[in-house]
């Protein structure tokens, strides 16, 4: 199965050779999607250079600024299936997920899952080097989440993901309303509402080493918003 791997990008340039020689290593046919929000460290430029240096296994995507994580997202997303690729795999620049994991998530998918979650919140997973309030906050996101939308994965926050094209393919990517982090409840709520299975297997979740967090307030807050508007269409709309 061909894998196209997305990586949203702002400022990862201590990170990203080093995760993309990674990922190309995976004995897996992979394909490396970058999608770079003008980053001012230069993060693009190397993106570009590595692209260079492995023709067709890299593909850029330049976007004009810093547009959210959501709609990176949705830009590689499309970029994948253009690609024609039968796995599309989202994950984190700063080595948060670990690209090892992967051949597993693929695994899982081969077992009959439609998306597969790289989980902390299952036996097996953990989240090292992280702040106790980061992980108080983390913990009962996923809580407030499960609660409010009745979802059954139990890490709904997590972005390392493996999805099935066809599940991407059955969803209006470009009708997503929420950006951000938010953007990851959403998906998991439109793919479990759609009927695709859904797994996860457990992950050592390492907190950034390199460059800073992009999490703020804000992300938080429209985080809690995304969560309250979904768990009213739950209630008082039809099935998506």
């Amino acid at each position: 199965m061909q894998i196209a791997v997305i990586i949203p990008t702002y400022n990862e340039k201590e990170n990203l050779e080093r995760l993309v020689t990674q990922l190309l290593a995976l004995p897996l046919p992979v394909a490396v999607i970058v999608v770079d929000d003008n980053s001012p460290d230069g993060t693009g430029i190397i993106a570009e250079r590595l692209a260079d240096e492995n023709p067709g296994r890299i593909h850029v995507v330049h976007r004009a600024g810093k547009l959210g994580l959501g709609t990176a997202y949705i830009a590689g997303f499309h970029q994948a299936i253009a690609l024609h690729s039968d796995l599309v795999v989202t994950m984190d620049a700063d080595f948060s997920h670990p690209p090892s994991a992967i051949p597993r998530m693929a695994e899982k998918i081969g077992d009959g899952y439609d998306l597969v979650i790289g989980s902390r919140y299952v036996p097996g997973g953990q989240a090292v080097e992280c702040t106790l309030p980061r992980k108080i906050l983390s913990w009962g996101a996923n809580a407030f989440a499960r609660i409010m939308l009745g979802l059954k994965a139990h890490d709904a926050t997590a972005g390392f993901r493996c999805y099935r094209r066809e599940v991407l393919e059955s969803i209006d990517l470009d009708q997503i309303f929420s950006n951000g982090y938010s953007f990851l409840m959403e998906m998991l709520y439109k793919v479990q509402r759609k009927g695709w299975k859904v797994g996860e297997v457990p992950i050592v979740f390492l907190n950034r080493q390199q460059g800073t967090s992009k999490i703020s307030r804000n992300e938080i807050y429209r985080a809690l918003y995304t969560v309250l508007r979904l768990a009213k269409r739950r209630l008082l709309g039809p099935a998506e």
